[in-house]
């Protein structure tokens, strides 16, 4: 027995040796095994633009990578012969067959498709992404989708589109938009990485971004990731195009009440090339026609202007300037006048450390500002302006590392300054109306981001990321303390870049994807965001006097986080996705307002503010169609987003004002042949939350009404069926044109706008309600062309 358990011994002894001796050369020839990189970008053939997310996959290997936002991409692969196919959705695909036994740069150029009519093409991604990808709680548009789909006045406008999309909520009327219960200012709206403080045009009838101009564009929603930051509920990021680095290429288009252009061109071939877009409408040339002499002399228009320009400087750097200019202007004969509007401008420099390093610096300006223009009533000089601003200067660095093709690291950091003009009066001419200026306030906003996208397995892939930011509010200026019920309790005064309070917090963001088998995936997700900047508004819509504040010794920086879990499945090669998310997200240090708060030009502004919590929750579904004549998608989206305060219905849970529980739209773009288009889109909508007199008193002789619980109403619920149909004049090697017809609101539905409530005038002891509606049945046609 004991030789037997001898000889057992000796034996497993031996098999282990032998397995550490083979693991060891295992692990040397693994170690010696030689590796090289190739990388390069990845270009449309007809522009020189660079490709987003297009696939470079290694046939023997079955294995690859995507191109980051700048077209680069990089693998890391064992020495060999391989087979690489550089595809992009909506373009021809491109195989090469390389011997890699050395570090190469690669760089391709993609041809875009002609596809036949029952091959169109309609995405913004590559075919899978959206089961693949360990993101979830995104949605990119293509460009072509939003130049289809029909929208009021018949402007292109991707602010719209993206509330056809589940999850996103949006009102009629409004340049704001909800995403998963998060009110309209926990939406970080970056265009080239500045931000755009009022996204909205002619008090929210378009958005202040010209599609000509607009390259791609993503909204993440649930998942962000750790990169982005300073918004507690979504990111809509916004890239413009680059230019055209092959030939002079134009286009724009005339419409009823505005046209817009654009041109790029080359400034070397090749090597750079730059783009500017403009856009004005003229609505105020039709107030001329007028017989009454205020509106004779009445302005109302906007206008605004994009420009880039990039140049390469060898293959390893290549730097971009970018800028945006907007305004809007409205007056009233010689009584009023208001105009606001946005500038940004980033300078960004590409730099290749080596084949597997890449990083972007970035130095971004952005300023919002409005005036409001009050003449006087004897004399037009007898008047004052109202002025209003928030300036931005940051400085980023965003390294990406590509370890191999299953493993890239994402690191950086950045700091922003804030600079915030609550209010100044100027008397003009002989005013009696004195100079007032409320002080400005200061704050430095930083963090640092570090995260990692791994695939574990063939089935398993993770992004997990980590960010930290730090916020501190600064002098100059005297800082008030106020109690619970707003009254002062002290002030003291600091001096210039004195610190006057700091908050700071990790971040965590966590995403997995589960391949259940090639079309089908489960996701999950958890993150956490601070937000540092609060608006102060009493439209729930979002107005252009609308006023930034920073978090203060009174005002705590606002968190949210969110849990999610999804289901993706995609069918007949991914001609159609469908996805079901749900989601939990939890709200601390939310901002409302007390009954009868003053926020216009006060001071003591934060006093007026009340602090609580909130939560957001339910279920989003989709079904699209990405190929075929048809394309389009369905979306559907049932919630709840709930609120608690102490100062509202003594601490009692009340819905938030652009609650709404169901979120139903339909996208239909039907190629109908060579050349119609035919597009539709339907809109159903619970009403908001809103609050209703349930009586009314006597005061002093006058009328006062008496409400009710916060938001314990309801609006109407809202519908609304919009048509398309482009018609192409011409197509040719040079030059393309076409005329884009469609009807807003087609079957004419009033749907409210707000719901007032008044005295019957032929009985007084009534109260009725009036509903005020903006449109009604809205045709339009544009004229579109395009020198290529």
């Amino acid at each position: 027995m004991g030789k037997f358990r001898r000889t057992s011994r000796e034996g497993l002894l031996k098999k282990l040796l032998l397995l550490s001796i083979c693991i060891g050369l295992g692990s040397i020839a693994a170690l010696a095994q030689t590796k090289h990189t190739i990388r390069g970008t990845l270009e449309d053939a007809s522009t020189g633009e660079g490709l987003i997310g297009a696939t470079v996959f290694v046939k023997e290997l079955s294995t690859g990578g995507t191109s980051n936002v700048y077209g680069f991409y990089s693998l890391t692969i064992p020495e060999g012969e391989y087979t690489v196919t550089y595809s992009f959705v909506g373009y021809e695909s491109v195989t090469k067959t390389i011997s890699l036994d050395d570090d190469k740069t690669i760089d391709v150029e993609l041809e875009p498709g002609s596809a036949e009519l029952e091959e169109v093409v309609v995405s913004a991604e590559p075919e899978d992404a959206n089961v693949r990808s360990t993101q979830m709680g995104v949605n990119k548009l293509d460009m072509r989708e939003v130049e289809s789909i029909p929208v009021v006045f018949g402007e292109k406008d991707i602010v719209k589109t993206i509330q056809l999309l589940p999850g996103i909520k949006g009102n009629e009327g409004s340049g704001g938009f909800f995403v998963r219960g998060g009110s309209a200012d926990q939406n970080l709206i970056l265009l080239d990485e500045a931000p755009v403080y009022n996204a909205s045009h002619l008090l929210g009838f378009f958005s202040v971004f010209n599609s000509d101009a607009i390259k791609d564009l993503s909204i993440y929603k649930g998942h962000i990731p750790a990169e982005y930051g300073g918004r507690a509920s979504s990111v809509l990021d916004i890239k413009m195009k680059e230019g055209n680095t092959k030939k002079f290429a134009a286009q724009g288009g005339i419409g009823l009440i505005s046209s817009r252009a654009t041109i790029e061109a080359p400034i070397v071939k090749d090597k750079g090339s730059f783009v500017v877009s403009g856009r004005r409408t003229y609505v105020d040339l039709f107030l001329k026609l007028s017989n009454d002499d205020d509106i004779n002399k009445s302005t109302l228009y906007f206008y605004d202007l994009n420009a880039k320009a990039n140049y390469k400087f060898g293959d390893r750097d290549r730097v971009f300037v970018s800028g945006y200019f907007g305004r809007d202007n409205f007056g009233y004969a010689d009584l009023f006048g208001f105009d606001w509007g946005n500038a940004t401008g980033t300078i960004r420099w590409n730099h290749l450390f080596n084949d597997r390093l890449f990083l972007n610096s970035t130095a971004v300006f952005s300023d919002y500002n409005y005036v409001v223009d009050i003449s006087g009533e004897e004399d037009e000089d007898d008047g004052f302006k109202v002025t209003s601003s928030i300036r931005d200067i940051s400085l980023k660095e965003d390294f990406e590392y590509y370890i191999n093709p299953d493993n890239t690291l994402k690191f950086g950091a950045g700091i922003i300054r804030h600079n915030f003009v609550p209010g100044e009066i100027s008397p003009q001419g002989d005013s009696y109306i004195n100079a007032q200026t409320l002080q400005n306030k200061y704050a430095w906003e930083a963090a640092a981001y570090v995260s990692e996208e791994l695939k574990v397995s063939p089935s398993l892939s993770v992004n997990g990321g980590l960010r930290y930011s730090w916020f501190a509010q600064t002098g100059p200026g005297e800082i008030f303390t106020y109690d619970q019920d707003g009254d002062v309790v002290s002030s003291e005064t600091y001096g210039k870049g004195e610190i006057v309070e700091t908050y700071g917090g990790l971040e965590p963001r966590l995403g997995i994807t589960y391949m259940l088998n090639d079309e089908t995936s489960l996701k999950a997700s958890y993150g956490r965001n601070r937000q540092y900047l609060h608006l102060v508004s009493n439209s729930t819509s979002g107005t252009p006097i609308d006023l930034w504040i920073p978090s203060s010794n009174n005002v705590q920086p606002q968190i949210a986080d969110q849990i999610a879990m999804g289901y993706y499945r995609n069918f007949k090669d991914n001609m159609y996705e469908t996805s079901v998310e749900v989601y939990y997200k939890d709200m601390q240090n939310q901002v409302d307002y007390r009954t009868g708060a003053e926020l216009v030009f006060n001071e003591n502004v934060e006093s007026q503010l009340l602090f609580g919590k909130g939560w957001s929750y339910g279920a989003e579904f989709l079904l699209r169609k990405n190929t075929g004549r048809l394309t389009g998608w369905v979306s559907y989206t049932i919630s709840k987003t709930e609120r608690e305060f102490a100062g509202v219905d003594y601490g009692e849970v009340y819905p938030a004002s652009w609650d709404r529980p169901h979120d139903f739209s339909v996208v239909g773009i039907y190629q109908l042949n060579k050349k119609w288009n035919l597009s539709a889109s339907f809109v159903y909508r619970s009403g908001n939350a809103v609050t209703y007199p349930i009586g009314k008193y006597e005061m002093k002789g006058e009328v006062i009404n008496m409400y009710g619980k916060r938001n314990n109403n309801r609006m109407p619920d809202y519908n609304r069926l919009d048509i398309g149909a482009t018609m192409k004049l011409k197509d040719n090697e040079k030059f393309s044109s076409d005329l884009n017809f469609s009807i807003y609101n087609v079957y004419a539905r009033k749907n409210a706008y707000s719901i007032s409530f008044r005295e019957n005038r032929s009985d007084p002891t009534k109260t009725e309600a009036v509903k005020i509606a903006l449109f009604s049945i809205l045709p339009s046609v544009t004229y579109n062309f395009r020198f290529k």
